[in-house]
C-alpha cells in the first residue's frame, strides 16, 4: 500500500495520460495536482463553500470538476489556467466525464438534468424523464454513450450523442446507486444501500454481487479484465470483483477514512481518495 498525505476532506480523484494525479478537496474547496514524478500537492482555491467534488482529465490533460454547491463546472488546463462556467442556481452538479470527442458531460443533481460541454464550449442540457432523482455520478463508455445513476430512483440510465436520455430501474430491494464505470464489457454500478456492486450486461442483463453488511458501496471503476474496483464507504475497505463475481480487497489502516472517489493510474495502480486527508494505492 502507498499513501501520499494531502488535505483533508479530499474526495475525487483522477489521473492524466502522463501520470499526473488530480484530486478535489471537498471539504477545503481545493483542487490538487500532483506531477507524474510526485513530490508535494499543488493546489487550487476556488470559492468557500463551492464543494468540488468529482474531477476527470481529458486527453489533452485539462482537469474538470463539478462545484457541488458552487452551481459551477471547473476547468484547470494543462499549464494550470483555472476557469470556471456558471450554471443554473441549484443545478448542484455532481459527477462528470470526458468522452471521446472531448465533450465534457456531467449531472446535475439538483435539476433533474445532464449537462454537455462541447469541444466549442457550447453549453447543453438534457432533461431526465424522472424526477427528483438525484442524479449522480456518470461514466463515458467507449462506444459513444454516457451512462448515469439515479440515486433516489433506485435506477441508472444513458444518454447518447444525440442527448436522448434513457432511465432503467434497478429491480434491486432497497437500490441506490452513486458511482457508475463502464468498460468495454459492461457497466459497473455501486450500490450504497444495498451494500451490493451491480453490473449490467451488454444485452441489457443485470446482476448484482453482495458486499458486507454495512460496506456501503460509493465509487467504482471497471479493471479492464471485465471486473471492477469499488470504495466502501462504511466499511473502510477498497474492494475487487472479479470477471467471475468473486470478491476481495484491502482494508484501510486507520479507523473511519472515509474512502470516496476511485481511479486506476496509467501505471495500473489503484488508487482510493480518503476524506481524512490522504491519497492511498494498491496494486491491481
Amino acid at each position: 500500500m502507498r499513501i501520499v498525505e494531502v488535505a483533508k476532506g479530499a474526495y475525487g480523484v483522477a489521473f492524466a495520460a502522463d501520470g499526473t494525479t488530480w484530486f478535489t478537496v471537498a471539504e477545503g474547496d481545493r483542487v490538487g495536482r500532483i506531477g507524474p514524478g510526485g513530490g508535494e500537492p499543488v493546489y487550487w482555491e476556488v470559492a468557500d463553500g463551492s464543494q468540488p467534488t468529482v474531477i476527470a482529465v481529458g486527453a489533452d490533460g485539462t482537469a474538470w470538476f463539478t462545484e457541488f454547491k458552487g452551481d459551477r463546472i471547473g476547468r484547470i488546463s494543462a499549464d494550470g489556467l483555472l476557469s470556471e462556467i456558471e450554471l443554473a442556481e441549484g443545478a448542484n452538479p455532481y459527477g462528470i466525464a470526458v468522452d471521446r470527442a472531448g465533450a465534457v458531460w456531467f449531472t446535475e443533481s439538483g435539476t433533474d438534468h445532464i449537462g454537455r460541454i462541447g469541444p466549442d464550449g457550447e453549453l447543453e442540457r438534457f432533461a431526465i424523464p424522472h424526477e427528483r432523482g438525484f442524479a449522480s455520478a456518470i461514466a463515458a463508455a467507449p462506444g459513444g454513450e454516457l451512462w448515469f445513476t439515479l440515486n433516489a430512483a433506485a435506477s441508472v440510465g444513458h444518454v447518447d450523442d444525440d442527448g436522448a436520455v434513457t432511465v432503467m430501474p434497478l429491480a434491486l430491494q432497497g437500490a441506490a446507486p452513486v458511482g457508475i464505470a463502464a468498460g468495454v464489457d459492461g457497466v459497473w454500478f455501486a450500490d450504497i444501500m444495498g451494500d451490493r456492486v451491480g453490473r449490467i450486461d451488454a444485452d441489457g442483463t443485470i446482476t448484482a454481487v453482495a458486499l458486507r453488511e454495512g460496506a456501503k458501496p460509493h465509487a467504482v471503476v471497471a479493471d479492464g479484465s471485465g471486473g471492477c474496483w469499488f470504495t466502501e464507504w462504511g466499511g473502510n475497505r477498497i474492494g475487487h470483483v472479479n470477471a467471475a463475481g468473486e470478491v476481495s480487497g484491502h482494508d484501510l489502516p486507520v479507523e473511519g477514512s472515509e474512502p470516496h472517489g476511485i481511479a486506476i493510474a496509467p501505471d495500473g495502480t489503484v488508487w482510493a481518495a480518503l476524506e481524512i486527508g490522504q491519497l492511498v494505492g494498491f496494486e491491481s
